[in-house]
């Protein structure tokens, strides 16, 4: 199974930039689909950006322009650039295969002043 583990959380204050990483167990890195998603306090999980194996990039509305997913397809790592850090993008942050459904353990992003 694959095992994903994402790094770089942490406290930013509002402006601000962070950036995710998700290392990926496996051989099948770079045909995977791969999802950041975050989930905040009494919310349900939602997807932030999505990238296909071939760098094809998808976002939602509330962070277009400001975040930006990428990939090392030989570090078999996905990326979230996040810039313009606003207090409700404070989440926990989670990176997903699509293919195989697997999730990792989650960052905590926290927003503030």
């Amino acid at each position: 199974q694959v095992q994903l583990v994402e790094s770089g959380g942490g406290l930013v204050q509002p402006g601000g930039s962070l950036r995710l990483s998700c290392a990926a167990s496996g051989s099948m890195f770079s045909i995977y689909v791969m999802g950041w998603y975050r989930q905040a306090p009494g919310k349900q999980r939602e997807l932030v950006a999505a990238i296909t194996g071939d760098g094809s990039t998808n976002y939602s509305d509330s962070v277009k322009g400001r975040f930006t997913i990428s990939r090392d397809n030989a570090k078999n790592t996905v990326y979230l650039q996040m810039n313009s850090l606003k207090p409700e993008d404070t989440a926990v942050y989670y990176c997903r295969n699509w293919i195989t459904n697997s999730w990792g353990q989650g960052t905590q992003v926290t927003v503030s002043s």
